[in-house]
């Protein structure tokens, strides 16, 4: 190995972090389905999907994950009462339909 060569060092790196992160989750994993709080079944089904995702194997786990982020997104504004681009539209539609049957009204009234 070229220590002179950041590129490798970080590759290296990331490899080893990887190989970390990999056997701290079975760790867990197996410490959870000791304990009951985890099903064996499931236990290496969620081993398999994160270590896809930390390959970026699992687009559906990112889809997944960007769907949640996005919920909580929507919680966050709705708990700090804004409205959502959505509901602005909405509104501006129902403001624009009652302003048409206001001039409608307003021309169908005699002088």
């Amino acid at each position: 190995m070229d220590q002179g060569n950041p590129l490798q060092m970080l590759l290296l790196r990331g490899l080893g972090t990887t190989s970390l992160v990999a056997d701290r989750l079975r760790y867990v994993s197996q410490e959870w389905v000791r304990s009951g709080k985890l099903d064996p079944n499931h236990a290496s089904a969620l081993v398999d999907d994160v270590l896809k995702a930390l390959r970026g194997d699992s687009p559906g786990l990112e889809e997944q994950a960007e769907r949640q982020l996005e919920r909580n997104r929507d919680q966050l504004l709705q708990d700090l009462g804004l409205a959502r681009q959505r509901e602005l539209d909405e509104l501006r539609g129902r403001i624009d339909r009652l302003e048409q049957t206001l001039r409608q009204r307003q021309q169908d009234i005699p002088d």
